[in-house]
């Protein structure tokens, strides 16, 4: 077992997550490449570790402290389950340890639950998300605005339409820097990362997709509309643009995670009105 602190281990953890990856499968790499860049600045509280079978790597755990795992274990070694937990009981700093798995990982969801860990059935959650790539509607947007997709020289641009999609929800201090992060991280594409952009050149909305050419599968992974430019459509419009741009670039589906909970449906109903239709749920799980 290796042992990381920050940011580092992202590519092996990546490497298992698309090795064994499935719709049964909670983590797309797509997930933990905008996880791990755009929440950069927040690196320090984080340990990860890699477990590895000679030299393919078979299980890891990220612990973003003071207590929350996120883990992946090859279903062919249910057993390093159990030992991942055990690595996270131990290198958790705080009380109130938590951990998320999708209801289709029974290997993780015995592990945590042989720990003392317990499904939280009251907690928010996420439902994974399905469409298929064969008929797309068109994306349409109303007369001034114009959409493209990204240059890799407007990092300013594309940080600030995300800050202000986010504005009235959890308020987001993504900056430059960050979003630099993301747009140098494996698998961007910056023909895959589309934004709506108004007359006087600034971006009002975006979508990024994440491309898994092994599985010819797209992670949605954020999409956001500033506030003043809402109820326009622009949100099914900039989905749609870079569905499109995943099919030509050899994708065949895609999944996007929005809450499943009525806590927060907006998300929810914009991808199904596009046509995601729901699938598999996570599970939340605390100690104690």
């Amino acid at each position: 077992m290796t042992e990381y602190a920050g940011r580092d281990g992202l590519r092996e953890m990546q490497e298992l997550t698309q090795r064994i990856w499935s719709p049964a499968s909670r983590l797309h790499l797509g997930d933990l490449a905008w996880e791990r860049s755009a929440n950069a600045g927040r690196a320090d509280g984080w340990r990860t570790a890699v477990w590895r079978d000679d030299e393919q790597v078979v299980a890891w755990a990220w612990l973003a402290q003071p207590g929350h795992l996120l883990m992946t274990v090859d279903p062919a070694r249910p057993e390093l389950a159990a030992t991942v937990v055990e690595w996270f009981r131990a290198a958790a700093d705080g009380p109130g340890l938590a951990a998320g798995v999708l209801e289709t990982e029974q290997h993780l969801l015995a592990a945590l639950e042989a720990a003392g860990f317990r499904r939280q059935d009251d907690a928010p959650y996420y439902t994974h998300h399905w469409i298929s790539l064969d008929d797309l509607a068109e994306p349409v947007v109303p007369e001034g605005l114009t959409l493209r997709h990204v240059r890799v020289d407007e990092v300013a641009q594309r940080a600030a339409v995300h800050r202000a999609a986010w504005s009235d929800v959890a308020p987001s201090t993504m900056g430059e820097e960050a979003m630099g992060e993301v747009m140098s991280t494996w698998p961007y594409r910056p023909e895959l990362d589309w934004v709506v952009e108004n007359e006087a050149g600034e971006f009002v909305a975006s979508a990024l997709i994440w491309l898994d050419e092994q599985h010819q599968v797209g992670l949605v992974e954020p999409v956001g509309v500033a506030t003043a430019y809402r109820r326009r459509g622009l949100g099914q419009a900039v989905n749609l643009a870079a569905l499109y741009a995943l099919r030509e670039a050899g994708g065949t589906r895609a999944v996007v995670c929005p809450r499943g909970d009525d806590g927060y449906p907006q998300a929810r109903a914009l991808y199904q009105s596009i046509g995601f239709r729901p699938g598999l749920r996570t599970l939340h799980l605390l100690l104690g």
